[in-house]
This record gives structure tokens, sequence and C-alpha cells, in this order.
């Protein structure tokens, strides 16, 4: 009955369309804050997005809806507050969605429901992550004792207090760390990719090989200027940045099988080469109903067909992608193979080839998905062909809707019908999209 309510749904939902979008340059963590919060991000990318429409943003919209993994503590509900400061006025109502890794795409898929769904018709959703201003942390024995010295009277209960200090408990916990750990399993997540690659027999050339063509192709894609949906980042000291700066042009397979592992020393495979990069940035997309798009006369850059969420084993969450990706295909009756154009975000090599080889392997497509046989091969030329998160950089909330964004520039630029957006979440989930570009001919 279940399903059969589902289908209903899906039936009589209205269709969703990605009208445009942007996104600010990523730029890489160097050691310390960069200038922007993850609220200024936002701005950017909704700033120029809203420029060009041909409406009035406090009018027309009903809903922004923003993800980010780590807010700061003065932007606790941020997606109201780039609302605000991008002029959407009081009436508009905004809220931040948290899904780790894949936060943007939870904002994506959380407007596109409401519009399908007759509660909105022109939604604003993106996701911004400032990584780089994760906060240091006090030690909790530290901060314990904080607490005690200043309940403290007198002179004499003060100097007890202070006899107590251990000079260890001063040295501050790094956040991001802490952050990139799951606590159920205890593992960060390249141990999680260095169980995948152990899993899949992945050798550590497949993945420096992998990591390299990842540059290559960001690198191609900069010259032939294919990233449309990019606009510049401008600092209030004058700088400006204009593209992604994590992009390693000379990098070469034997530079990086020189880089020593970083999770799994001495042995493991994982580096800072074959990983995603530590990054700030964010992304706008502005989702529309079919009576928006005619109002505004909007136009229409792709068309959200549906998306699927998926859990893990959190030891093994680089495999999500594979658990979201397959029952959602199979609900529109399509393989691997049909699908013209993919975006699996690039949170590690061992990840990105261990999803291949899950669909490809016989016992894990029996055991872990329920199918009869393997389920395929995705082309690797029409998987992430514009480089990702290893040469890009994976600022964790915004990823989701980056990749989502850049698929449907993809499809009209190579006049392709179906993508899918897809990737691993911390925690040990997956989340999918398929979109459609209304003018592919394949």
């Amino acid at each position: 009955m279940a399903q059969t309510q589902g289908s209903d749904h899906a039936r009589n939902a209205r269709p969703v369309y990605i009208v445009d979008g942007t996104r600010t340059p990523f730029l890489k963590f160097r050691g310390k804050p960069h200038a922007f919060s993850a609220a200024d991000l936002g701005v950017a990318a909704g700033r120029q997005l809203l420029l060009r429409q041909p409406f009035e943003p406090a009018e027309a919209l009903d809903q922004v809806i923003f993800g980010c993994a780590g807010p700061a503590a003065e932007e606790a509900n941020i997606a109201r507050v780039i609302a605000l400061r991008l002029g959407c006025g009081h009436r508009v109502p905004a809220w931040h969605v948290q899904r780790n890794c894949g936060s943007g795409l939870q904002a994506l898929d959380s407007a596109r429901n409401a519009i399908a769904e007759g509660r909105s018709e022109l939604v604003l959703a993106g996701g911004t992550e400032s990584m780089s201003r994760a906060p240091l942390l006090f030690d909790e024995r530290f901060v314990s004792w904080l607490a005690d010295f200043q309940r403290a009277r007198g002179v004499r209960a003060r100097a007890r207090c202070l006899a107590r200090l251990r000079p260890g408990w001063l040295k501050p916990v790094v956040a991001l760390l802490r952050g990139l750990t799951d606590p159920v399993s205890g593992l960060s997540m390249g141990q999680t990719a260095e169980n995948l690659a152990w899993r899949f027999g992945i050798t550590r050339a497949e993945m420096d090989r992998y990591a390299w063509q990842s540059h290559q192709r960001l690198a191609r894609a900069q010259d032939e200027d294919r990233l449309a949906e990019l606009t510049p980042l401008f600092g209030t000291d004058g700088t400006v940045a204009a593209a992604d700066d994590g992009l390693r042009r000379d990098s070469t397979v034997e530079d990086l099988a020189r880089l020593r592992p970083v999770f799994e020393k001495p042995f493991g495979k994982v580096t800072a080469g074959n990983s995603a990069q530590v990054t700030d940035g964010a992304c706008a997309v502005l989702l529309a109903s079919e009576d928006a798009v005619r109002r505004w006369d909007l136009p229409v850059l792709a068309r959200v067909v549906d998306a699927q969420w998926a859990g893990v084993d959190p030891a093994q969450m680089g495999l999500g992608p594979v658990h979201a990706v397959t029952p959602m295909l199979r609900r529109h009756r399509q393989a691997l193979g049909s699908i013209d154009y993919w975006e699996l975000n690039e949170a590690f090599a061992a990840q990105v080839l261990a999803c291949l080889a899950a669909w490809r392997d016989r016992r894990y497509c029996r055991e872990e998905l329920g199918l009869s046989r393997p389920w395929g091969e995705i082309d690797a030329d029409r998987l992430n062909v514009d480089g990702g998160g290893i040469s890009l950089g994976h600022p964790v909330g915004t990823s989701g809707a980056r990749i989502v964004l850049h698929l449907a520039h993809v499809l009209r630029r190579q006049g392709a019908r179906r993508g899918v957006a897809t990737l691993c979440i911390g925690g040990g989930q997956g989340g999918a999209m398929l979109i459609e570009n209304p003018e592919g001919t394949r």
C-alpha cells in the first residue's frame, strides 16, 4: 500500500525546474581563516543570481533554504541571515538544513518537495561552508577546571585550583578534525576510505591516477570556460577571487605517488593528494514551479525528476551513492548506462572507485542491493567530466548543490538528456538526484 501511495503522489506532483544558479570560487584552506564567513559566501553566490532575475526577491520568493554543516555561532540559522542580507525581506521565511556532506543537496530536495506539493512556487536554495573558519576548542578538562576556578572564592581557594591545572589541558582541540570523525564508528572519513580501498582491492596507483585526472579535467574546464556557474568573490580589502584556487596544473602521477599516507600510517593508501581538499565556498540555485516559470518568463536549465536518500554502515560511508542511486534509477526503470552524465562527489579517489567497483561486483550487488547480477559500468568519460572535489575542493555543506548545478550545465552544453548527481555523506548515508534537460536530444 505504501508503494502505491508513493507512486500516486509522484504522478500527482507538480514539475520542478532549476532555472538558474551561481557559485563562488572554492578557496583552499591554507592554514588560517579566509576573509569570508559562511554567510558572506552564501550572500556572494545569491547576490549575483538574484540581480539578474526579473522579479524582486521580497515579492516573489516563497522560501530560502541553505545547507551548512558548521555555521558559526553568530550564524545559527544561516539561511535566514543570508536571506535578510540579500534583501529578501522579513516576509520570506528561511531555514537551515544539516545533513553533513549532503546538506546542499538536502536544501535542493527540500525546495523540490515544497514546490512539487504546491506549498511554494519559487525557492532560493543552496549550500555554504567556511571550513577554514572552523573553531579551535578548549579541552573539556580545561573547561571544567575553568568553571571551578571561576567559582573559587579567596586567594587560597584559587591557589589550590591553579595547582590542579595541567599544561596539556591548554592544547586546543581542532573542531574540523573532530567534525570529520564519525562518533559512532570512531573512524575519520579518511579511514573509511581506507576500508573501501581494502575491501575492493583498489591500488594506490589507481587512486593517484584518478586524482591526477581530476586536476587535468578541471584545468581543461577552466581553459575552455566550462564553469558557467562561477561568479567572482570580492573582498573588503579589494582582493578578487575569480577561480577555484586548489587546482594543481603541474601535478603528475609521480608527484602524487611520493606523498605519504595521512590516515593509516605507514601502510595506508589515502593521501592528501588523492583526497578532497578542505575548502570554503557557496552555491545558490533557483528552483521554480511551472506557474512561476510562465509568470516571470524564466529560462529552464533542467527539471528535477527525483531524489533518494540511503543509509549505510558508517565505517563504509563512501558507498552511500550506490545505495541512493540504485533504488532511484530502478524506480524509473533506468540502468546505469541510460544516464548520460554523472557527478559523483570526489570525497576520496578510493571512495569514487569503490562505488564503481560495487556496481560491477556480483556478490555486492546480490547481497547488498538485492540484484541478481552486477548492475553495470559507468563510462569514465561521462563521470565528473570537469573535475571534482579532489581538484575543486569539498566545502561540506555546499558540494551537494554544486554537483547538481554543474551537472545541469553539462547536460545543456552536451545536448544530453539525463544526469545523476550523487555523493557520500559522513555518518554513513548517501544522497542522489536525477535531473533532466528538457532540450536534450539523447
